[in-house]
């Protein structure tokens, strides 16, 4: 009974959403920020910072898979790695609007368009749209071989994500956090797909 649970989409759907609550509860109620500041600007990193962390749970899903095989939690993580894909586009959905909200007029937006830490957040957020629309799995079975593809773009979104942090928040320390821990991961799945072959290339 306990593992139906554990195991039913509604309780996962409910454990990724928590970390929205009080965000969503916040901007609803208007809560005064000490600084004066907006609260849609204050929700800004928060919800970006959750976004980020989905997409690198995401991600190292399957690297930490082929370190630790035998790993029934990873096994269950990776039975429901959609979902984490999922969850990483709606906080960069509501970061998004957050930011539209903000900005204030289209304007406002086009005017820093160009700069290096908003278009490379865009990019993300564009490459997230493309594979939450494609993560049914009717989409999965329409698009077939192509939808691998479309799945490798997920690398360039990590690239741009690193970049929109790194750039709009001149700080590289909790970016790289994130991220180092995954391009390590990322190195280590190369290395155990592409060695083999070499070394018996080599033979």
């Amino acid at each position: 009974m306990v593992r139906q649970f554990l195991d039913h989409r509604y309780f996962i759907w409910t454990l990724l959403a928590l970390p929205s609550v009080p965000m969503i509860v916040a901007l609803i109620n208007g809560t005064p920020v000490p600084d004066g500041k907006p609260i849609t600007e204050m929700l800004l990193h928060p919800t970006g910072e959750f976004s980020a962390r989905f997409l690198v749970i995401t991600m190292a899903l399957t690297p930490l898979r082929m370190l630790f095989p035998t790993s029934g939690f990873l096994r269950w993580m990776m039975k429901r790695r959609r979902y984490f894909g999922v969850a990483a586009f709606f906080y960069a959905l509501l970061h998004t609007l957050l930011y539209i909200v903000d900005m204030g007029s289209l304007r406002a937006i086009l005017g820093e368009f160009l700069a290096l830490g908003i278009w490379t957040g865009w990019l993300a957020m564009l490459i997230f749209v493309s594979l939450a629309v494609t993560s049914t799995d009717a989409a999965v079975r329409k698009l077939g071989t192509h939808w691998k593809t479309l799945q490798r773009t997920v690398y360039i979104a990590a690239v741009a994500t690193l970049l929109h942090w790194i750039f709009v928040h001149n700080n590289i320390g909790p970016a790289l956090v994130h991220f180092v821990p995954l391009a390590a991961l990322e190195l280590y799945r190369v290395a155990k797909i592409f060695l083999p072959k070499r070394e018996t290339q080599g033979a």
